[in-house]
């Protein structure tokens, strides 16, 4: 049977979610894990790629297995087999023919900012501390123009390895909350490589003043990675989940 899995983690220790020859990661846990657990090699296909220090909520990764174990039953033996930063939330199966990549989904995730005096060390690991104020009003005016489909080649690393830079944004939005966290919160079809790290380093270029919440649109028109700011660190970024078309999936 396919056996899908929903996993979140804290991405502070490892290298990514992919295998890398030189670093351990969420991916290489997870076969070690599920590999132990049925008692042969077993990889598994993940649905997004997260780079090192990236964080999780909801990443969605299947394997093929054939036992009697119950699907539903196969996180709780998994979270005994994986380390304390790394649980399955989520285990069912699914139709052999899903695919946790290529199958129709809509992704979120969220980019979060420490905007105030002083860093907050409990949040060391999980947002980006920026001291100087950010206008989220204005950051949201900014995030508005990426709504819908465009050509998002600016926010693209150049190591971008897509065959189209064109996605489809559903929701962007920019809120505070009480605690001085500014979140970033992104949904959409797909997205490029450090696409949504690269969209709240200019966010926060247009909350510190820097740039006119109306450049976005030429910033999108340009299609030229250096008409955007910077990219942010990863540390403030976590994949919340995906909502896939298919609900058999």
């Amino acid at each position: 049977m396919r056996v899908k899995l929903t996993v979140a983690y804290d991405g502070t220790n490892y290298c990514g979610w992919q295998i890398q020859p030189n670093g351990v990661t969420i991916e290489e846990k997870l076969n070690q894990a599920i590999s132990a657990l049925f008692g042969c090699e077993i990889r598994v296909t993940g649905a997004s790629r997260t780079d090192a220090g990236v964080h999780s909520l909801g990443n969605v990764c299947v394997f093929d297995v054939e036992t009697r174990m119950p699907a539903e039953k196969i996180s709780f033996a998994l979270n005994q087999r994986l380390p304390e930063d790394i649980v399955v939330i989520d285990s069912c199966e699914v139709s052999g023919e899903f695919h946790p990549r290529f199958s129709k989904s809509r992704k979120t995730y969220e980019y979060r900012i420490l905007n105030r005096r002083f860093p907050n060390p409990t949040r060391r690991l999980d947002t980006h501390f920026f001291h100087y104020p950010l206008d989220e009003e204005s950051m949201q005016k900014a995030a508005d123009y990426l709504v819908g489909e465009h050509d998002f080649r600016s926010f693209a690393s150049v190591h971008m390895q897509s065959e189209t830079s064109v996605r489809r944004i559903y929701d962007c939005r920019v809120k505070r909350d009480e605690d001085d966290i500014i979140t970033i919160s992104i949904t959409g079809n797909g997205f490029l490589y450090n696409m949504v790290r690269i969209i709240a380093g200019t966010l926060i270029k247009v909350g510190s003043g820097d740039i006119a919440p109306e450049e976005m649109q030429n910033i999108l028109a340009a299609c030229d990675r250096s008409a955007a700011g910077p990219t942010a660190p990863a540390k403030g970024l976590t994949m919340i989940g995906l909502v896939y078309e298919d609900k058999t999936s």
